[in-house]
């Protein structure tokens, strides 16, 4: 494979071992220069509060939520080339809660993956209300919509770890699409730029447009909206024809 790489490579483009089927390695052609490098492992979620955990075993990286494990989702099943679609969630959802109805599973997962969302931020619970009022029918085969999902974790706080802190902990939505794309959503309000008596803050900002590069350097594809973009019902369209273009620009169908 190496060799055949060492000439793919010159188009962009080389293979990869992307799964495996019936004890075979199952081979890929990936972009260069589209999509993360790993395939993810744990999807920690849906708290917007840090969440007490620990790794059960960490061979195997097995998590555990040691406190307030009703505040923290995550999700464990293999991801593969064709990304984390709604219906994989929601069947996760069904197995690990021991729902039978697929319209219930479909309706209490909403419900918690909206009561995620911080009360504060309107702008953010619109979005995500939008996004589903947008594709109704279409939702189970698109992308999931994961809110609130941790990127970082430290056990220690940022005081603690001093300069060595991670600047960015959480991302307000994340997509995973096929081909390893992974797509991030922020909802910037004032507190994006302000400091904490409202007035403008350069150190802040600088901190988060240094974070918004090492996010597009590993491999993510980062989309902000500001949130006076997300106050009003008249702003439901904006949030429709942006994932329209999104799920266009990467290819993305709502097949069954």
């Amino acid at each position: 494979m190496q060799t055949i790489n060492k000439t793919l490579r010159r188009c962009g483009v080389e293979l990869r071992e992307t799964g495996n089927e019936g004890g075979y390695p199952v081979f890929t052609m990936v972009s260069l220069f589209r999509g993360n490098q790993g395939r993810p492992k744990n999807l920690i979620f849906a708290s917007p509060v840090k969440p007490d955990l620990r790794f059960r075993d960490a061979v195997n990286n097995d998590i555990e939520i040691v406190a307030n494990a009703d505040r923290v989702l995550v999700y464990d099943r293999p991801i593969g080339t064709d990304g984390l679609r709604w219906r994989d969630l929601q069947s996760w959802w069904a197995d690990a809660y021991g729902i039978a109805s697929e319209e219930e599973s479909k309706r209490t997962l909403y419900r918690r993956l909206k009561e995620s969302l911080p009360e504060e931020s309107p702008p953010q619970r619109l979005l995500f209300r939008a996004f589903f009022e947008s594709f109704r029918s279409e939702v189970p085969a698109l992308p999931a919509l994961l809110p609130e999902v941790w990127l970082h974790w430290d056990p220690k706080t940022v005081r603690e770890r001093g300069p060595d802190a991670l600047a960015r902990f959480r991302m307000d939505f994340l997509l995973l699409l096929p081909a390893n794309v992974r797509i991030v959503i922020e909802v910037d309000g004032k507190s994006h730029y302000t400091d904490e008596n409202g007035r403008a803050c350069a150190t802040k900002y600088a901190a988060m447009m240094a974070a918004d590069r090492d996010l597009r350097l590993a491999g993510y594809d980062v989309y902000r909206f500001g949130a006076v973009e997300l106050e009003s019902d008249d702003d439901v369209k904006r949030v429709k024809d942006f994932f329209a273009a999104l799920f266009k620009k990467y290819g993305v169908t709502a097949e069954r």
